[in-house]
């Protein structure tokens, strides 16, 4: 069932043309995203959508009756408004029903009188009549995980990122047939991005989405469009095959394929190397990719240098941090946190929104003081920050100036200087561009912009906060490989997985409570880890150690405790005396791979390695305690 027709959409905007006879159809069930370079129209096709810009030419029509829920990149909420009002502020009749009840429990609780009772007795019925109680535990769940708690904050006075996230829990609890949504993962922490690929993925929602975040593109959608000159192209599949077939696509139109060398089999490459890759795979067509990109030869363009910095000399002293504190109130953030930053350390931070990532960047780069204990800085220490808060470039300057007045170019180790012009053009800035005013560029360029200016102050600590918010796949690649030769300290905070993976190999995990607990190894690899941890059991205790949870699983029984049970056959008997010596031995061997993984913490083959055997041994130990239980009851 079509739920939405584009049909021959045309947008200019001076002589600037976004897109021509533009024309697509999205059906019931189907999850589609839109890719596009920054500037190309991305925005501009989602306001025509929603009604809020109009077409030179062409239509778009919505079947009739069905509820549309759309998702800003900056959402708007009325003066005034609560939290509470605008998340409910829907004529859904489940909804009307659950927030009678929500208000009829509210003044119960406040007052149990009989007219109170009455009420919430009725609002009761209701939510029953409308079959809405699933629909309540269903909006409890979608705020705890969007850590949406206090309803009656004033909507309008929120942060960019809590504004963000109320908004999406609105269209989430609204439950339209069709959501629209402009870059959904942008102000999620990695679990919240995890949990709601999670719920895209089982519940029956069509999507049609704007978003950079390359796992969630490969995850969660069935279709991909990419605007791309002017024009329109579909592939019907994920993220990888997009990739596959956007070279594919490239290759027979006689362009040229170093770019789409460059940066999509990167990507290919990555997306095999995910436990999920392993056995699933058309080899036949990963073959066909890797044969493609192997007949493609010709020159180095300047897309493709192998970029070979000659930054600021870093000393032996770089950056140390010992036993510092930082809390506000009774908010504990960092606890007795020690670091020594060695020369090319390539590390990631991640965590809850709110646990303390944003403030201990502002501790390194003197923002915010500690509490106790010491920051020392090396003496040739040059730090490049860059923040979402720091975009302040001036809309009457041409971009090529503003380049410029930061510096003339970047040193190369070859004794050679990327100048600005270069480095624009590297960052997807067309000469034309280059020589237009900051105020005709669109938020994404702007972004882009200024993490340049940074990039221009040849720093040898680059401290990266959200670095690829709106950023388009193709800057994302060539960022990527800039980065990667990149022979300082880099620290980065970002909800991108892809881009934490390519880029990083230990963390800084922000747990709560202060603690910041160390790992060797990239997203990728401390999501395994984490499983195991919560299939073993282990947690953390206040001083950081790793220790075994109380386990909820069934023990075998002692010897000496007699069970009552009904007579069994001789091979049952048998059967229940091997896994009375078999449970115990099992046991002893978890404590043991328990023991081990804490004493390789920092061996990240090993961990996988024992993990694996963990992981087994836990199988085993629940499929074993479950029979013995069937056998000992009879």
């Amino acid at each position: 069932m079509n739920l939405l027709s584009v049909e021959k959409l045309s947008k200019s905007f001076g002589y600037k043309s976004l897109f021509n006879d533009l024309s697509f159809g999205i059906d019931q069930g189907q999850k589609v995203a839109l890719v596009a370079r920054n500037g190309a129209g991305k925005s501009t096709l989602l306001k025509i959508l929603q009604g809020k810009e109009i077409p030179d030419s062409g239509e778009v029509v919505f079947r009739k009756d069905i509820r549309v829920g759309f998702l800003e990149q900056e959402p708007y909420f009325e003066p005034g408004e609560t939290v509470y009002q605008t998340l409910f502020n829907s004529d859904s009749p489940q909804l009307l029903a659950v927030r009678n009840y929500e208000l009829a429990l509210e003044h119960y609780e406040h007052d149990a009188n009989e007219k109170n009772q009455e009420a919430l007795q009725l609002a009761m019925e209701e939510v029953e009549n409308a079959e809405a109680w699933d629909y309540e535990a269903g909006i409890h769940q979608i705020l705890n995980r969007l850590n949406i708690h206090d309803l009656d904050q004033k909507a309008d006075t929120l942060s960019g990122g809590q504004k963000k996230r109320v908004a999406l829990a609105r269209i989430l609890i609204e439950n339209p047939q069709l959501l629209i949504l402009d870059e959904p993962t942008n102000h999620l922490d990695l679990e919240m991005i995890e949990w709601l690929e999670a719920y895209f993925d089982r519940n029956d929602i069509t999507l049609f989405i704007v978003t950079h975040d390359r796992h969630f593109l490969d995850e969660v959608c069935t279709d991909i469009l990419e605007l791309d000159n002017n024009q329109l192209y579909r592939y019907k599949g994920n993220y990888e095959y997009f990739l596959e077939k956007k070279a594919e696509r490239e290759f027979n139109e006689g362009r040229e394929l170093d770019k789409a060398r460059s940066l999509f089999k990167k990507e290919l490459e990555w997306v095999r190397r995910q436990p999920k890759a392993r056995g699933t795979k058309s080899k036949s067509r990963l073959q066909e990719f890797d044969n493609l990109t192997e007949k493609v030869k010709g020159k180095k363009k300047l897309d493709d240098l192998e970029l070979k910095f000659k930054m600021n000399r870093l000393g032996g002293k770089i950056m140390e941090l010992v036993k510092i504190h930082k809390a506000y109130g009774d908010k504990k953030l960092i606890t007795g946190f020690d670091h020594v930053f060695k020369k090319g350390e390539r590390i990631g931070i991640i965590g809850k929104n709110g646990v303390g990532k944003s403030t201990l960047l502002n501790i390194l780069t003197g923002k915010e003081k500690v509490d106790s204990g010491k920051v020392i800085m090396g003496e040739t220490l040059v730090v490049g920050y860059y923040s979402q808060e720091g975009i302040k470039l001036a809309e009457d300057e041409r971009v090529i100036d503003v380049v410029k007045e930061v510096g003339n170019g970047i040193p190369m180790a070859d004794g050679s200087t990327l100048n600005a012009v270069q480095l624009l053009q590297l960052f997807q800035f067309p000469p034309e561009v280059q020589h237009g005013f900051v105020s005709k560029l669109s938020g994404g360029e702007k972004k882009r912009l200024f993490l340049l200016t940074i990039l221009m102050t040849n720093p040898n600590f680059l401290i990266l906060d959200e670095p690829t918010n709106d950023l388009d796949l193709v800057t994302l690649g060539v960022l990527e490989d800039f980065l990667s030769n990149f022979p300082g300290c880099l620290l980065i905070v970002t909800h991108d997985r892809y881009f934490m993976d390519r880029l990083t190999d230990q963390l800084f995990v922000f747990e709560g409570n202060g603690h910041v607990r160390g790992f060797i190894g990239n997203y990728g690899d401390y999501r395994i880890i984490k499983e195991i941890e919560e299939k073993t059991g282990r947690q953390s205790t206040d001083d950081g150690r790793q220790v075994e949870a109380p386990s909820p699983m069934l023990h075998a029984p002692s010897p000496d405790l007699k069970v009552e049970k009904k007579k069994l056959s001789y091979k049952e008997s048998q059967e229940l005396e091997q896994l009375d010596k078999r449970i115990p031995e099992i046991e002893k061997r978890r404590e043991e791979l328990n023991q081990l993984l804490i004493e390789h913490a920092s061996d990240h083959e090993k961990l996988l390695q024992l993990g694996a055997e963990m992981t087994a041994l836990v199988e085993e130990l629940e499929t074993a305690e479950l029979r013995w239980l069937e056998l000992s009851e009879g």
